[in-house]
């Protein structure tokens, strides 16, 4: 538990970090199921239009310290590939 005033303050921040992170984590998860449910579909202009709308959203996801840098571009490409596939 804190006991000094700094780490009782750090464990606040850490509170409402936590809450902002796990809606912006959700949100970012909402786009991808839409991607995915394009995806399995087979419709190739909801999917690439789909795709257009997350990519900003995995961005900001890692300038906001959500997710890795790697993570979300390996998501990209193998998502962008899976749209591509769609004949």
């Amino acid at each position: 538990m804190a006991n000094t005033p700094q780490s009782k303050k750090r464990a606040r921040q850490t509170e409402r970090r936590t809450e902002v992170n796990k809606a912006r984590r959700s949100r970012i998860r909402t786009f991808l199921r839409k991607v995915e449910e394009a995806i399995t579909s087979g419709d190739k202009d909801a999917a690439s239009s789909a795709l257009r709308a997350a990519q900003p959203e995995l961005m900001r996801g890692v300038t906001k310290g959500v997710f890795h840098k790697n993570t979300v571009s390996r998501k990209m490409s193998r998502l962008s590939a899976r749209v591509k596939a769609i004949a």
